[in-house]
């Protein structure tokens, strides 16, 4: 068989899947602190082998070697590239300059965030929008007192209760998490891999603001169509040749 079908099923196998990944960018291209993902490659895995002995000539078949010479999509990473800051006048919202995290505790423990579209829940507590707890450096809720709230660029908070002296109530926690160890839930919440110890960031804060996704919606559109058109070329060149296999198997078989 021509090799070139290979090549037409690998990048339309590789182009469909990355459709997903387009249009999930392009959806989220105003979701506060949304962090894009983009596409990794690797081999197609065929005759029950694994990617190293692929990669050591030990395929077992004609077949898979000949699939295995070209890559298709192996999944998406995380780009931790910053998003654009957004004024907001909210003394709660906080925006993070660099890298690093918000920690959070959800239902299903705790999770990070770059969303600092923060408010305050009837007990006092920083909460997310979701109504989510907004945790410290020791991953504890923080409860504000009732008056003006200043947030420094290291997390310090300070409330002024109205006696013109304002006092340190807690400070924010910002973690630094490996991007691999990241798994993305919902748009912009984040959980890390078992056994991964979340570290002290070196990140600021602005207070009033709220960071942007990383994926604005121009180049998210221009992504989109991009591959959209990749993945058509694909499917014709797939219909090539699948229609030059019919009319040779038909020509050899009448010989027979």
């Amino acid at each position: 068989m021509d090799s070139g079908l290979y090549a037409a099923y690998t990048g339309l196998l590789a182009r469909t899947q990355a459709l997903d990944t387009a249009a999930n960018n392009l959806a989220n291209a105003g979701t506060n602190g949304f962090r894009a993902q983009r596409d990794s490659f690797r081999g197609v895995l065929a005759s029950g082998f694994s990617y190293d002995q692929i990669s050591a000539g030990q395929v077992g078949s004609q077949v898979g070697d000949s699939v295995n010479g070209f890559g298709v999509l192996g999944g998406s990473a995380i780009d931790l590239g910053q998003g654009p800051m957004v004024s907001t006048g909210n003394s709660l919202d906080l925006a993070l300059n660099g890298q690093g995290f918000f920690a959070i505790q959800t239902a299903n423990g705790v999770r990070y965030t770059r969303d600092g579209s923060f408010m305050k829940s009837p007990e006092g507590q920083i909460q997310t929008q979701q109504g989510e707890p907004v945790l410290d450096a020791q991953l504890q809720p923080i409860t504000l007192p009732s008056g003006a709230v200043e947030v420094s660029a290291n997390g310090t908070i300070s409330v002024d209760s109205g006696s013109g002296a304002s006092g340190v109530v807690g400070v924010v926690g910002i973690f630094n998490v490996p991007g691999a160890s990241l798994t993305v839930e919902g748009a912009n919440h984040y959980a890390a891999a078992a056994g991964v110890t979340a570290t002290a960031s070196d990140a600021t804060l602005k207070q009033g603001a709220v960071e942007g996704s990383n994926q604005d919606a121009v180049h998210g559109t221009m992504q989109l169509i991009m591959v959209q058109r990749q993945a058509e070329m694909m499917q014709k060149a797939m219909g090539v040749f699948s229609n030059d296999f019919d009319k040779t198997a038909v020509e050899e078989i009448s010989r027979v």
